[in-house]
């Protein structure tokens, strides 16, 4: 195993880069997007990273772009299967656990709904089952704002509105909140393990290439001469650049471990800005930067049979007063590094190589953020 990304996160919150240096840290779900992202920065950071996670689900996958394999323990595995879980924490003893594997996708839930609450639900449950008694100190299950009961009141959800979930995917998501909170109450009240759960809004940046996602979408459909399809071209998102999360995923992860009875409990990470940009602007934006291509609305019958949330937006406030996080790039920020991401990919570039520069770009920015 090879460690050559150099010393990234030195900025003025020095916990971050010193605290992580030498640690071990599981990531599961580390073949996907944020997982992806999370991995390289963590192993940036000089932490020894166990990857636990199924082989990349798409073709192309960041995962295997920026040649992730060769920097970490990766291993394949599914969270549904417990005992190679224990078996995996047993022998790495990691210290951190951050809990990103998960069936992603709205739609996907509908086709396969069992499988959805089988790797969602089942899933978190193996991974809090696996850390009960272990070398663990801080765990982080990574949810979905989705998990709220959306009952469109046009104001973002707090952390302590209700659960709920009209589509299996959501439903799932619900439910791994109130598995944690349940294992939280029953088995670790005396224990030193910090528990949280995150929910993040849509998160957009290079490298994600899931099916009905619309930056992906937008991306194949340039790079195939086609025009752009939007499904819900008024529908609302908390969009936000992948780093963002992640970077408020590590702030936390960091004070659990120091003072689990305080932060043990359910998170925000959305957009802090109040501007509200629709499906429609977004790819407005993308053809815009591109210099080319089209778009076309379509209302297929199918859709219908879909339902999603028209708005969903979160208050992130608790995490800016208590972890002083923020969001680092404004939209059209998250938008052009996303963007530029796709560019230097489709010029056949060194994609490990910029996917770290623009985690060390991100990185400068919070210096002078802070």
């Amino acid at each position: 195993m090879e460690t050559s990304h150099g010393n990234l996160g030195n900025m003025k919150n020095q916990n971050i880069q010193n605290d992580f240096k030498n640690k071990t840290v599981l990531v599961t779900g580390h073949t996907g997007f944020i997982g992806t992202w999370m991995s390289l920065w963590l192993d940036s950071l000089g932490a020894k990273v166990i990857g636990y996670s199924l082989s990349p689900s798409t073709t192309p996958s960041i995962f295997e772009i920026v040649k992730l394999k060769k920097n970490i323990v990766h291993i394949i595995g599914d969270v549904t299967n417990l005992e190679k879980l224990q078996q995996t924490i047993k022998i790495n003893k990691p210290e951190f656990v951050f809990h990103l594997a998960a069936q992603a996708i709205v739609r996907e839930s509908y086709d396969d709904p069992l499988t959805t609450f089988q790797t969602n639900v089942m899933g978190t449950a193996n991974i809090l089952e696996s850390i009960k008694n272990s070398s663990v100190k801080s765990c982080i299950i990574m949810t979905s704002d989705k998990c709220y009961e959306n009952k469109e009141l046009g104001r973002g959800f707090k952390e302590d509105d209700s659960m709920g979930g009209n589509d299996p995917y959501s439903a799932s998501k619900s439910a791994a909140e109130l598995v944690t909170t349940a294992f939280r109450h029953s088995f670790f009240k005396n224990k030193k393990i910090g528990i949280a759960t995150v929910r993040a809004g849509n998160v957009i940046g290079g490298g994600d290439w899931s099916a009905d996602r619309l930056i992906p979408d937008c991306f194949r459909s340039l790079y195939q001469n086609k025009p752009i399809t939007i499904r819900n071209p008024d529908a609302v998102r908390p969009w936000q650049f992948v780093l963002e999360p992640i970077f408020g995923m590590l702030t936390l992860s960091l004070h659990l471990q120091k003072n689990p009875t305080q932060f043990s409990e359910p998170w925000n990470f959305g957009p802090i800005s109040s501007k509200k940009l629709t499906v429609e602007q977004i790819v407005k934006k993308i053809i815009q930067q591109m210099g080319r291509g089209k778009y076309k609305k379509n209302f297929n019958k199918k859709d219908k049979e879909y339902h999603e949330a028209k708005i969903l937006m979160l208050n992130s406030k608790k995490a800016k007063k208590l972890l002083k996080w923020n969001t680092i790039y404004t939209n059209n920020e998250s938008l052009f590094e996303t963007i530029e991401w796709y560019k230097q990919y489709y010029a056949k570039n060194d994609m490990n190589e910029f996917t770290i520069k623009q985690i060390q770009k991100y990185v400068d920015k919070i210096k002078l953020d802070c």
